[in-house]
């Protein structure tokens, strides 16, 4: 069921939904502080920021805390609380780890629990760092917590091309994606090289080596990009949801996403390439969409010749290419709903092939998707 306020349409929850995000709600809420390399001051703000929250009377305390030895992050512990850490004998050393018990047992507003990434020692309730995190969070207390994008699952590879570096400590995107909020922290990579040549990073010894390998400024470079994007879309990711948790349909056009529909008209390739240049300029998504109206299996050889170099020019632009099955009579309907589920927001599409006749017995596929899709723009390209 739906509700109109403004002229948009809000769904309205079911009792079952209303429950579970009544239940969310007893659940700590986790902050991550992300980074594009060791150095930036994720923890140093983090302690900052926590200092704050107890100046107005939240009770917070420290967890865990890895300040590197680091005497400014030092600093900022001031008199924050510190729950001791747990001992653990592993190969006749004593290790320090997490106490996830003590904590819940004290149960503050807030705990601080540094090095996301973490794997714990072996022994341990828990193989990884984020894992008793989610314990603290269902115990109903609220994380903060900090990483650095090379910890990241998904871009292993990338930072390993990049850096030469292989990550063996990640964190799965989820942990991300799933987190409350998510801070950035950036500084230019001028300004973390001239933080380690000063000797506030690492010691003396090791500056040399560390300029010349991981914090090259290509390095930092790429690693800050990378940061910038992931962050980037993570942001759009939280707000289509919390849009469509509201019930609101349409995109929130923050994050343009082009789609191009391309049937076998001598156009197609010139509308996938128009759209690819729209997409370079507006840093769009691309998505190429065709539609198969008949079997595939009653397809000619040249048809599905075709169809293998139009897969291949969408891989070239590094575009989604999306190949559907739908009746002739239903070809503006599905455009409408793949446009609804990725979120477009511009279609490119050829002149219709249909008669005025054609147009006024069966109706005009632009003019379906135009009153179905009022705040997509839809863009004709002459065949010409």
């Amino acid at each position: 069921m739906q509700n109109i306020q403004n002229g948009k349409k809000y769904k309205r929850l079911t009792p079952e939904e209303i429950l579970v995000k009544i239940e969310k709600m007893k659940k700590g809420r986790l902050k991550i502080y992300i980074g594009a390399a060791p150095g930036v001051g994720k923890t140093f703000q983090m302690l900052r920021d926590a200092y704050d929250l107890k100046e107005k009377g939240i009770d917070v305390v420290i967890g865990l805390i890895e300040t590197h030895g680091r005497k400014a992050t030092a600093a900022e512990i001031k008199d924050l609380e510190m729950i001791p850490q747990k001992n653990m004998n592993y190969k006749g050393r004593e290790l320090q780890e997490l106490d996830v018990g003590a904590i819940i047992k004290r149960n503050p507003d807030l705990v601080i629990v540094d090095e996301l990434a973490h794997t714990n020692v072996p022994g341990s309730k828990n193989k990884k760092r984020y894992q008793d995190i989610q314990e603290i969070l269902d115990a109903g207390i609220h994380v903060w917590t900090a990483m650095n994008i090379q910890h990241l699952e998904s871009v292993r590879d990338i930072i390993k091309q990049v850096t030469g570096v292989k990550v063996n400590e990640r964190v799965p995107d989820v942990v991300l994606s799933e987190a409350d909020e998510v801070e950035i922290i950036d500084v230019t990579p001028e300004t973390l090289r001239e933080r380690i040549k000063d000797g506030k990073i690492y010691s003396k010894e090791k500056v040399q080596q560390a300029l010349n390998h991981f914090f090259r400024r290509g390095n930092l470079v790429a690693l800050r990009e990378l940061a910038l994007r992931e962050i980037a879309d993570d942001i759009d990711e939280r707000l289509e949801k919390e849009r469509s948790d509201d019930g609101i349909e349409e995109p929130s056009g923050v994050h343009e996403k082009i789609l191009v529909c391309i049937k076998y008209r001598p156009n197609a390739e010139k509308l996938i390439r128009r759209g690819w240049r729209m997409a370079r300029r507006l840093n769009a998504e691309l998505f190429i969409l065709h539609l198969l109206t008949k079997p595939a299996d009653k397809m000619s050889l040249q048809e599905q010749k075709t169809l293998h170099e139009w897969e291949q020019l969408a891989k070239q632009f590094q575009a989604e290419f999306l190949l559907k099955h739908s009746p002739v009579r239903k070809v503006a309907n599905e455009i409408v709903e793949i446009c609804r589920q990725y979120k477009i927001t511009q279609i490119i599409m050829g002149m219709s092939a249909r008669t005025r006749w054609e147009e006024i017995f069966k109706g005009s596929i632009i003019h379906v998707i135009m009153r179905k899709l009022p705040y997509v723009d839809v863009y004709i390209v002459s065949d010409r």
